[in-house]
This record gives C-alpha cells, sequence and structure tokens, in this order.
C-alpha cells in the first residue's frame, strides 16, 4: 500500500484535538495533530524511506451513537510503513501500535491503561460490538459487586466525562456489565477511535521470521495476521480473548465423549437462558447439567426456578467427583456474600429432592433416545433426559501463536509461574498471590496473554485479578518498571480451604484403592466421628459408622489406619483427615 490516506478519511488529528475544535475535520486540529505525530483514525503516517515493510491498520470507530471522534469511522484505513530503524526501536517507538486482543471487560482496561500510559494501541474484537461473548450470558448476575468489576483506569476516564457510576455495593448482570460500563467505555474519545470490530485474529508471529528464529527476534516487531488476510503490525500483544469459545467437552479424558459431536443440537454449553430466550428448550423437559462450577450452580439454580412454574421440569445434576462438596463452596463463610449464596441454594435443592444428585459419573458415551439423549458413565451407569447443559468449564487456546515461543504449564496451559498458586487440584481460596507482567511473561517477550486466558484451565478467575495484570503490563511497556512492579491484588476470600480440596483427593484415592464408591471414605469418616463421643473405642465406633453405611467393618478398619505406622491400633486420625471442613475461612 502506498504512503498515503484516503481522500475520504472523514476523521482528522486526534479525538480530543477535533473535539476542541468542535469540527472533526478541521484544519488546525488536523495540522495540530499530525504534528503531534498522533492520528484519530490510526497512527500517523510515516514519510521514511527506504520503504522494507509496508502494512495496513484499520481501525474502526464506534458505529453507536456518539461513537469516535465523527460518528461512524467504519472502514476507515491508515497506512503505516515501518523502515528497518523503526523495526529495531519497535518494542519502544511510537510508531507501531500494542494490539490488545479482544474488547471485553480484561480488553478494554488494558486500553485504558495504554492511554494512561501515552502508548498508541489498536483493540481488535471478532465479534461485532465491546464485550460480544459477555453478551452470551448477559442474563446471568455477577457474583462480585460493581467495585471489582471496574477498572481503575477505566473509572477515570469515564469519570472525566461525567459517567455516571453505578453502586459499588450492587451486583451486575453481564447485559449490566456491558451497558452501563463497558459501552460507554468503548465510546469514549481515548478509546473509539482505536477499536476494530469484525477482525478475528488468526495467527500471530514476529516480522520476517519464524519461531525456530533467535538472532535479532527481540527487536522485530510482531504481525498480527486476520482471518480476512490483513497484516497488522505491532510494538506488542496482550491477548485478552478469553476462553468462552473453547468450552471443554462432556467427556471425562478431555476428549470428547463418543457420539457428543453426534448430538451436539441435544447439548447446550454453559450458561443457557433457561428463564429467557432457552425457555421453551428446558419448560417441562428433563435436563442434565454436568459439572460442579458457578455456572452450574447458575443453571441448576435458575431450572428450579422454571420448575416453580413449568410442570414437569425435572433436574439431573452429574458431578464427576465423589461428592458436591466444592460446588457448594463457603457458603456463609464466602466474602461475596452472592457467592456464598449459589453454595447454599444448591445445597438446599439436592436436599430437598428438587435436583438430583448423581456423583462420580464421569461421561463416557453419548446416546440419541428418541427425541432424547442418554449420558453413559465410565462404569455404566445411565442416566436418559432430554438435554443435556455442559457446564465442564473452558480452556484456553493458543492456535493463534504456534509461531510465538510460549512457554506454558503442561498441565493447565498458564505460564509456569502461575501454575502452582492457582491448580484447582490444590487451591480454592481469594488469595491468589499479586502478578503482574514478570509471572504473565513468556520466551517470547511483549507478548502476554491476560483476563480468563491467563489462568489456563483455571476456573477461579477473577475480572480484579485481570485488571491488575494489564495495568502492570501497561507500565513495563512503557518502561515504567517501578509501577509495574507494584502489584497489588485485593480478592474476596472464598471461605473455602484448600485442605478441603485434599480431603476430597484422598478419599477419591482411597476409595479407588479398595474398589469402593468416590463417597465412601468421606461417609465412613462423617459417621465414625459422630459415633466417637458415645462408643468404647475408636474400633468400636469405626466398625458401628461401617456398619451404619453398609461397609465391611475390616475394609473400614484397613481405612482407619492408613494414617498410621504399621501394626498400629485403629485411631480416627485419618478419617479426620478425609473430613472436609463445615465451612469457614482458612486463607486469612
Amino acid at each position: 500500500m502506498s504512503d498515503k490516506t484516503t481522500a475520504a478519511d472523514p476523521c482528522c488529528g486526534t479525538a480530543e484535538a477535533a473535539a476542541q475544535a468542535d469540527a472533526c475535520c478541521d484544519p488546525q486540529a488536523k495540522a495540530g495533530a499530525v504534528a503531534d505525530g498522533a492520528g484519530c483514525c490510526g497512527p500517523a503516517v510515516s514519510t521514511a524511506q527506504p520503504v522494507e515493510i509496508t502494512t495496513t491498520i484499520a481501525t474502526t470507530a464506534s458505529t453507536t451513537a456518539g461513537g469516535g471522534c465523527c460518528g461512524d469511522t467504519s472502514g476507515t484505513t491508515a497506512a503505516i510503513t515501518i523502515t528497518a530503524s523503526q523495526a529495531a526501536q519497535a518494542q519502544n517507538g511510537p510508531q507501531i501500535p500494542v494490539v490488545v486482543v479482544g474488547a471485553g471487560p480484561v480488553g478494554l482496561a488494558a486500553a485504558a491503561h495504554l492511554h494512561e500510559q501515552g502508548l498508541l494501541f489498536l483493540v481488535l474484537e471478532a465479534g461485532d460490538s465491546v464485550a460480544a461473548s459477555v453478551r452470551q450470558w448477559g442474563h446471568v448476575a455477577l457474583f462480585s459487586p460493581w467495585r471489582y468489576n471496574i477498572d481503575a483506569a477505566a473509572r477515570r476516564l469515564l469519570d472525566a466525562a461525567g459517567w455516571a457510576a453505578p453502586d459499588d455495593e450492587t451486583l451486575p448482570t453481564g447485559a449490566q456489565l456491558v451497558e452501563e460500563y463497558l459501552q460507554p467505555l468503548a465510546k469514549l474519545p481515548a478509546i473509539a477511535p482505536h477499536l476494530r470490530f469484525g477482525a478475528r485474529v488468526a495467527t500471530v508471529s514476529r516480522v520476517g521470521v519464524d519461531r525456530v528464529r533467535t538472532a535479532g527476534r527481540a527487536d522485530l516487531p510482531f504481525v498480527v495476521r486476520l482471518a480476512d488476510g490483513t497484516d497488522v503490525i505491532a510494538s506488542a500483544v496482550v491477548d485478552a480473548s478469553g476462553t468462552w469459545r473453547s468450552p471443554s467437552p462432556l467427556g471425562v479424558n478431555g476428549l470428547p465423549a463418543h457420539g457428543e459431536l453426534d448430538a451436539g443440537d441435544l447439548i447446550e454449553h454453559a450458561l443457557p437462558d433457561v428463564l429467557g430466550a432457552d425457555r421453551d428448550a428446558h419448560a417441562g423437559a428433563h435436563t442434565v447439567v454436568v459439572g460442579s462450577g458457578h455456572s452450574a450452580a447458575n443453571t441448576l439454580l435458575d431450572l428450579a426456578r422454571l420448575a416453580e412454574t413449568a410442570p414437569g421440569t425435572r433436574i439431573t445434576w452429574a458431578v464427576r467427583g465423589g461428592s458436591a462438596q466444592r460446588a457448594f463452596g463457603g457458603e456463609g463463610a464466602d466474602e461475596l456474600p452472592a457467592r456464598g449464596a449459589l453454595g447454599s441454594g444448591l445445597r438446599a435443592l439436592v436436599d430437598t429432592g428438587r435436583v438430583t444428585l448423581v456423583t462420580g459419573f464421569g461421561v463416557h458415551t453419548v446416546r440419541r433416545t428418541g427425541a432424547g439423549v442418554e449420558l453413559v458413565a465410565t462404569d455404566g451407569r445411565t442416566v436418559t433426559a432430554d438435554r443435556v447443559v455442559a457446564a465442564t468449564g473452558f480452556r484456553p487456546d493458543h492456535g493463534i501463536t504456534t509461531e510465538l515461543r510460549l512457554d506454558l504449564d503442561p498441565i493447565l496451559g498458564c505460564t509456569r509461574t502461575l501454575a502452582d498458586v492457582i491448580d484447582p487440584n490444590e487451591h480454592s481460596c481469594g488469595t491468589v498471590p499479586p502478578h503482574g507482567y514478570k509471572e504473565l511473561g513468556h520466551p517470547e517477550p511483549n507478548y502476554y496473554a491476560v483476563g480468563m486466558k491467563s489462568y489456563g484451565r483455571a476456573p477461579t478467575f477473577l475480572m480484579a485479578t485481570g485488571y491488575e495484570q494489564v495495568r502492570s503490563i501497561a507500565a513495563a511497556l512503557a518502561g515504567d518498571f517501578e509501577a509495574a512492579d507494584d502489584v497489588q491484588l485485593d480478592l474476596p476470600e472464598t471461605g473455602v480451604c484448600s485442605s478441603d480440596l485434599g480431603a476430597e483427593n484422598a478419599a477419591r484415592a482411597i476409595a479407588a484403592r479398595f474398589g469402593l464408591a468416590p463417597d465412601v471414605p468421606g461417609k465412613l469418616a462423617t459417621a465414625t466421628m459422630a459415633l466417637l463421643p458415645t462408643a468404647a473405642s475408636t474400633s468400636d465406633a469405626v466398625r458401628a459408622a461401617a456398619a451404619e453405611i453398609g461397609l465391611d467393618p475390616d475394609t473400614a478398619l484397613e481405612i482407619a489406619t492408613l494414617a498410621e505406622q504399621p501394626g498400629a491400633l485403629p485411631t480416627v486420625a485419618g478419617l479426620i483427615s478425609l473430613t472436609p471442613s463445615a465451612g469457614g475461612s482458612c486463607c486469612s
């Protein structure tokens, strides 16, 4: 492309300059903005020679009322030419933007922080509007109040524009998050000209080299190729694309269950709107929800509400683990009452029989049964229903970065540094250590995955974590390493202890050793603890508990002594370690 802007370009200069001049193409505003090296609808055009690399950065302003600096600038493009010297200085030079992938909450927060740091940026969004993924679960209420969901830099920009902020302590729905916060943020002159919609990223590499090339690699800019073939040059890439578009399958082994793809029309992924748009599919029908996280809890609670007004509505909840204790969470001990209420409400549904709980159910096969569907577990048990909701979590898709050098944890798919402190096998507390650009960095300098994608397969991400991530990264990209290193994170505690997960894992391992159902060791522990005060000895309590739950007493005694030295008399020490706590915080 030649080194020029099109004559039809409706926007001249920066948004601020245009607004001050009260005319988008005011000659004075344009001259001043160009002299300052900036452009409203794209970076300033370089006139340096010789031309070695030429590409187009096409930025699309908001098409909604008030978007951009001159209304709809859809399709406006500006050419950016990179010389050898500019490429060598790409990481620090103002000529090349930082590309942010995704215009969700964390992507727009990144834009706000990059703006505050004075860095040129471009946000590429695959959808046709901001927060396209959030809109798909807009009917769901967040369990964290507004104060945890608004980024600090974004708030400063909005406040300066006279934004009417929501009450910090109220709980927004996904739709309210978009309408009351993200849309107003995206319309601001500091953000709107740097947003491009319908721009799906296909792959990311370095200009002129593949993954094998080492010499001079860090000095080369990135090339971000879009699905339509457009190449966008970037000084850094902040990937905030999330994981919504890559849900995990039903299969217990991480693969799609046999027959899952063929029965796809009967399987919905997380958070269907069962009280709204998807009501007809579930009213009066039998739905089985597979999964044990917050998405499953929200859907089960909504289905229970539907059943109150839609006769014949039945609900089955299938979890892979031996109990649902983890899904109940910290309940009243959770510092986020709404999150705790999810667990309490779920427990009540199970206790009252409004939801049928099936534990230890790992889906192996999916079969059609007339108009319905049958799930077959690895142990041969079956559940038949009309529809299935697969609330089995999400996973990161690193397919766009196969030409970059990433150091990913082999289990979670996040950076190795983060893996140990967010591993859901060991942790569930809201006390994730503060982390920023260092912990999120890869051997590929200036590439960062942030937000939900930064956690890989761990399901415990909060938006507040992503906001601090991008604040640190923006500061590092601007060279302010003192600010970048000063990472602080204030997360509400869940009221769930890592020891609860340890107990669940230990019980599952013991059950497998003795060929028992996964929940038997826990039941034995609970029954023994209840009988211990009135029993003549620990052995008697164990035998009586075994009789109560229908377990062979010799097996029960073996389980009780697993934590002891060989030959020791049975004690309750091992059983106590298998008893889930009653709730309360251990993370303070």
